[in-house]
């Protein structure tokens, strides 16, 4: 895994250096993938945006920009209507039929490894910044980022434990999906000194009563989305399973808002610091 992740971070950054430069004809961008709109905001660089797909919903003024469909899901035609130049997307961006069909008109594609850790976002800021003109604001960025995550590393350090996290995305109807190996909430959990209560599989799966007893999970992280949906916390925590996990007894349900716990992007030290205050409340004590 690690072979492989360092293969697809230099195939990145070898993609982002063989692009010409834009110093004379700024390019025209369509950004698919939350995380890379939120760079390109973050940057200054949101002029260059001639559209968005729909996961990009921060910062609100994204919402405004004229939009290219779901990111797993791009039509071509739809996304030459608005005569990009560039198209940044990351490997969760799809169809591939779609993105060869754009490259074939001539429009570049630049693809970024989309991986749950904090190297994969630097990789991401890196090469936005590139192709946006704004290298030294996103050296910038990387470097307060890097500050802030060996900060947190530090204090993670003198944590007395590494609590068991439950991660539920999908609670309505039938079992809720829960979030194992190789997710963003994986990602995040272990960014911010927890453990993964599910590690059996990758992905997202429902769980069994019997699965959710086993978690033995400390703490149970929704998104606000999901509060939102299930109507109160109380809703999430009333099933006899969840009930009778560590998390459920004590009445230990985390909820932060699902583009900056899952987004990995520029407020990815931000979403590990505050879930690892929620996790670990020694750390506040801590000199």
């Amino acid at each position: 895994m690690k072979r492989r992740h360092a293969f697809m971070l230099g195939l990145g950054a070898a993609a982002v250096a063989s692009l010409p430069a834009r110093a004379q004809t700024p390019p025209r961008i369509v950004s698919v993938g939350s995380a890379l709109t939120e760079i390109v905001y973050a940057l200054g660089a949101e002029r260059l945006l001639a559209g968005v797909d729909t996961t990009s919903l921060y910062p609100a003024a994204a919402r405004a920009l004229p939009q290219v469909g779901y990111m797993r899901a791009l039509s071509a035609e739809g996304v030459l209507s608005l005569k990009p130049t560039l198209v940044i997307a990351t490997t969760a961006a799809g169809p591939t039929a779609a993105l060869d069909q754009l490259r074939a008109t001539g429009v570049e594609v630049l693809v970024l490894p989309d991986h749950y850790d904090y190297d994969s976002v630097i990789a991401k800021i890196s090469a936005v910044g590139r192709v946006t003109g704004k290298s030294a604001e996103a050296d910038a960025m990387i470097a307060r980022g890097r500050a802030d995550m060996a900060e947190l590393t530090k204090k993670l350090a003198t944590a007395t434990s590494k609590p068991r996290v439950l991660f539920l995305l999908s609670m309505g109807g039938g079992a809720p999906q829960a979030a194992g190996r190789d997710t963003a909430a994986d990602g995040i959990i272990r960014l911010a000194g927890g453990t993964n209560a599910i590690d059996g599989y990758a992905g997202y799966r429902p769980l069994t009563p019997e699965a959710v007893l086993a978690s033995r999970a400390d703490f149970v992280l929704v998104t606000r989305q999901t509060v939102q949906a299930m109507g109160s916390i109380e809703a999430i925590l009333d099933q006899p399973a969840l009930r009778r996990t560590p998390a459920g007894r004590a009445g230990k349900v985390l909820q932060f808002d699902a583009l900056l716990l899952l987004g990995f992007g520029p407020r990815t030290p931000q979403a590990a610091q505050d879930l690892a205050s929620a996790l670990h409340p020694e750390l506040a004590r801590a000199p």
